[in-house]
């Protein structure tokens, strides 16, 4: 393709040459008078001088070895180029933006599954804060509460989270020091006799509580009534009490999270669960009433029948009570800072910050609807399976939708609990045309919500109940991924260029080439 037009002065038949070129010109010329002098032959004249690809006739042209080497050369690059274009025509990428979060909805949904490895469910607490003044305590809907073993697995379910019932206290007419002018029938207990106490009762029943305390003082006189009430029945129970301010290491030993603690004892081991009812003397002195029949109860069936375990009643044992507890559901918070925290609380108690360890794993937390971790049933919805259609061509980079999951924060001492800070990303996912934020309605688009979070330990005042705290903004900013590839026209356009470029470039090439090594004149 790459063909010359020799001198006519560099050949020994230049004057043939000449000769010839004479003639094709005088025919060149006869033919031009004939189509001035034919019809239309204006019209075509006119057409011919528009002519930009004017051509040589190939009788002035001549082939060489080089320029059949540029031309096999050329062939080769244009196709390699070729294939390569297209393959990148063929091809997506994703690309991001940030624009301004347009999402007008006033709440978001807040997902949570927070297992709390030393703390009752009785006590957990779920609170919600926010800065338009919002403050809610104990939120109760759309919560459950799952007791765990010692292995962490669920053991009880303790139902969905609910207002705690006000237990009821007597009112007495005797101040305590009127109750104690015949003598306390509660002992007071300290470390020096609190085994030797138990040594002596096989059965003994210890309230155990804080001065300071509301409900303790409360308690006061009812317990010095019961112990008095127990001593009348002759009721073979120890009754006593211990101060956890002045011995607060016995309390610790004893591991009691709450104030006051009515903890059962048999053969000096306590029995759990403690004793959460009514703290009137009727009630207390029903329950030990119960607690001894059982027990006489197993006695008696144990000696009539020694070998035969079918029905055996309770002997009011200990069952296993480990204060572990998962909490999980969802809040539906407003779209501003705020924050969700889980503290220890009971209407009924005063907690005890000595013992108030608020180590948690968070086995879920996300925003917006729950798209990973889902029940069996709901993984099979429609909108289920375009999410996992969508996600499976989303970069890792760009599914951080719950990076807490599987976490545990652990602390190690008391008077101290980790603090979360969350930054809440609206993001939308469009995995069909590059046209900017999705539809709701397109099949290849989804809105989903990226978390950026970090977590420190907050260190409290020995009076101050620790509190896990999950602290949350909204980003006025979100983040469009989607895909992007390249329109027809682009693609046409390279084609173009590849073609016209590797001719050009490769001819001047051939060009040089030709004139370093053409042969010299004679």
């Amino acid at each position: 393709v790459y063909s010359r037009h020799p001198s006519l002065l560099e050949t020994t038949t230049g004057i043939s040459l000449s000769f010839l070129a004479l003639f094709i010109r005088q025919h060149t010329l006869a033919s031009k008078m004939n189509n001035i002098n034919g019809h239309g032959g204006g019209r075509r004249s006119a057409m011919a001088s528009m002519d930009f690809y004017r051509r040589v006739p190939k009788d002035l042209t001549e082939a060489t070895s080089l320029g059949a080497i540029m031309s096999i050369a050329a062939i080769a690059v244009m196709t390699i180029l070729f294939l390569s274009e297209t393959i990148a025509f063929a091809r997506t990428s994703m690309g991001t933006a940030i624009t301004l979060d347009e999402n007008d909805q006033p709440q978001i949904r807040l997902n949570f599954n927070i297992t709390l490895m030393d703390l009752h469910c009785d006590f957990v607490s779920v609170d919600v804060w926010d800065t338009l003044g919002t403050n809610r305590q104990n939120v109760t809907k759309n919560i459950e509460k799952w007791q765990l073993d010692e292995e962490g697995q669920r053991r009880i379910f303790s139902g969905r989270n609910r207002e705690q019932r006000e237990v009821v206290h007597e009112e007495h007419e005797e101040t305590l020091e009127e109750l104690h002018e015949d003598g306390e029938q509660a002992v007071e207990l300290t470390p020096d006799n609190f085994q030797e106490f138990l040594n002596e009762h096989e059965m003994a029943f210890i309230d155990m509580y804080a001065p300071w305390c509301i409900w303790c003082q409360r308690l006061h006189p009812t317990w010095e009534k019961f112990g008095e009430e127990v001593h009348k029945l002759r009721m073979p129970v120890g009754v006593g009490k211990v101060n956890c301010v002045t011995y607060p290491q016995l309390c610790k030993d004893q591991k009691v999270m709450a104030f006051p603690t009515l903890r059962w004892y048999k053969n000096k081991e306590m029995i759990l669960p403690d004793y959460k009812m009514d703290r009137t003397v009727d009630a207390l002195v029903g329950y030990t009433k119960r607690k001894l029949e059982m027990e006489e109860k197993y006695k008696n069936w144990e000696a009539n029948n020694p070998s035969d375990n079918r029905m055996k009643p309770s002997a009011g044992n200990s069952r296993p009570e480990h204060p572990g507890c998962q909490v999980s559901g969802h809040l539906m918070v407003n779209r501003v800072p705020g924050n969700f925290h889980i503290e220890a609380k009971s209407v009924n108690h005063n907690l005890n910050a000595a013992m108030t360890n608020l180590t948690h794993r968070v086995n879920h937390l996300s925003f917006g609807e729950p798209i990973t971790k889902l029940a069996p049933h709901m993984e099979k919805t429609p909108f289920m399976r375009k999410v996992k259609r969508i996600l499976k061509q989303v970069p890792e980079e760009h599914k951080q939708f719950n990076p807490m999951d599987d976490k545990e924060y652990i602390t190690s001492k008391f008077h101290q609990a980790y603090h979360h800070y969350i930054k809440v990303v609206s993001t939308h996912l469009n995995m069909g045309s590059s046209r900017g934020a999705e539809s709701f309605n397109d099949v290849n688009s989804i809105s989903v919500y990226q978390m950026l979070e970090q977590s420190q330990i907050v260190f409290y005042d020995e009076v101050n109940v620790p509190e896990a705290r999950f602290s949350y903004d909204m980003s006025p900013m979100s983040v469009v991924v989607q895909k992007e590839g390249r329109k027809w026209y682009d693609y046409l356009t390279s084609l173009c260029a590849i073609i016209g470029g590797t001719f050009t470039t490769l001819g001047l090439i051939d060009a040089t080439l030709y004139k370093v090594f053409k042969p010299k004149k004679l």
